[in-house]
């Protein structure tokens, strides 16, 4: 049989960053997201905090490339 999820004891809002103070997620009958902040405030929140991976591995490949070119 198959283990049925448990709701966590832990209730109550999860902690943000002060930035992000009052900012929730919902997600509607439709399935769309549902915010209460402006997604470009979060995208700009984003750009400032978060390390893109995927730039960090094209700029290590160029620059191994640049190094087998010099060799």
């Amino acid at each position: 049989m198959a283990k049925k999820d448990t709701p966590s004891k832990k209730q109550g809002k999860p902690r943000v960053h002060k930035e992000l103070s009052g900012f929730e997620v919902s997600i509607d009958q439709f399935g769309e997201l549902k915010t209460s902040m402006n997604i470009e405030k979060i995208n700009s929140f984003l750009d400032k905090n978060v390390d893109d991976k995927k730039l960090l591995e094209k700029e290590e490949t160029e620059r191994l490339r640049k190094l087998k070119k010099k060799k």
